[in-house]
Formats: C-alpha cells, sequence, structure tokens
C-alpha cells in the first residue's frame, strides 16, 4: 500500500496488549454466626471460586483479583441495636488501604446497611494475587448478608494457585463456589448463596 511519498508500506496487525481472562461478578454471603474485626485476605477472595483437579484438591479459577465495592445488611431484633462495619485497611508494609471505617446501626425494622468502594489506587482497587494481605475487614451479627463486587482475572500461564483448605470429593474438572473466608461449606462463617451442588 503506497504512502504519500509513494512509498510502499507493508501493513501488519495491530499489537494485542491483553490476553488475559477477564470477568466481573458480585457474590453473596451470609453469615452463620456473628463476626467481629475478621479480616478477609486476597487469597479468601480468590478461593470462593475454585476449579477441582482432584476429589481432595483445587486450584484458584482466577488468578487476581480487585474489589470494586462490598456492601452488607444486617436486620435487628426489635428493641436492640445492630450495627454493620466495613473498613478497607491494611497493616502490611507494602499494601495501602484509605483507613476509613464505613459504619451503620439500626434500631428498628429497617437493617442497618453499608456499601463502600476502596479509595482510588488503594491496594484493594489494584489487581492482586494471592495472598494472606487483608482485602478488608467486616464486623456484623449472625444473618448478615455480604454482597463483593469483585473484577477477576486468569493468566495465560501455567500459574497453578492451590485452594488453602482440602476439597471433599470433588470431581476433578469442576468448578465450585467456597465460603467468603475461603473455607468450605462445612466449615465456613460466610455460606455462598448459590445452588448446593455448586459449593463445596
Amino acid at each position: 500500500m503506497p504512502n504519500g511519498d509513494g512509498r510502499q508500506v507493508i501493513p501488519h496487525p495491530p499489537p494485542i496488549a491483553n490476553l488475559a481472562i477477564t470477568h466481573s461478578t458480585k457474590l453473596r454471603f451470609t453469615a452463620v454466626a456473628a463476626f467481629a474485626q475478621t479480616v478477609i485476605s486476597f487469597q479468601n477472595l480468590l478461593d470462593t471460586l475454585l476449579l477441582a483437579i482432584a476429589p481432595t484438591s483445587g486450584a484458584d479459577l482466577f488468578q487476581q483479583v480487585r474489589i470494586r465495592a462490598v456492601e452488607m445488611w444486617a436486620i435487628s431484633v426489635v428493641g436492640t441495636a445492630t450495627s454493620v462495619q466495613l473498613e478497607f485497611a491494611s497493616q502490611v508494609a507494602g499494601e495501602v488501604g484509605d483507613a476509613r471505617v464505613h459504619s451503620d446501626t439500626s434500631m428498628g425494622i429497617e437493617p442497618a446497611h453499608v456499601r463502600a468502594r476502596p479509595a482510588v489506587r488503594s491496594g484493594a482497587a489494584l489487581f492482586q494475587k494471592s495472598s494472606a494481605n487483608p482485602a478488608f475487614t467486616i464486623t456484623g451479627p449472625a444473618g448478615t448478608v455480604i454482597d463483593v463486587e469483585l473484577t477477576l482475572k486468569g493468566l495465560p500461564a501455567p500459574l497453578v494457585t492451590f485452594a488453602q483448605s482440602a476439597l471433599v470429593a470433588a470431581t476433578a474438572g469442576a468448578w465450585y463456589f467456597r465460603g467468603l473466608d475461603g473455607l468450605a461449606i462445612a466449615g465456613t462463617n460466610f455460606l455462598p448463596v448459590a445452588a448446593a451442588s455448586g459449593t463445596i
């Protein structure tokens, strides 16, 4: 193809910037028992979606995660006050949180409710790999409903991140939901709202 000065220019395909698989989702969990200052790590978040590679062994379906928002609701018993609290805080060197506490209290039939986004360019707002570093800290009563809005990224590399706790009677090749704390359904305090056949 000639250009303006008559020279021949050979066109080529444009560069490809990103071959990763990116998936945005909202996951919902309900608390079995009251919880106080419970730390949810990036490993916990990535362990909520697992691929079984053997009956007792699973790997994270995605390798990186970032948080778009966290939302919580808790209903109060008439005559009592009920509170929920959320904080994007980190005490780990090299990790950044905004240290703002988001809290609400209900004294009637309307539930306590908070919805918060991590600060721009904070650790929770950026893609993170699986680690024990805290993503956020939550407090609430039994029955609290927790929504986490995540963007997950699967990388085209032989990078396998194994689940932090063993699977039980899983079907190799199937994928499953786990609790928000990364534990199996039998042991988690934060049950995923999903089909029973899709949890383990």
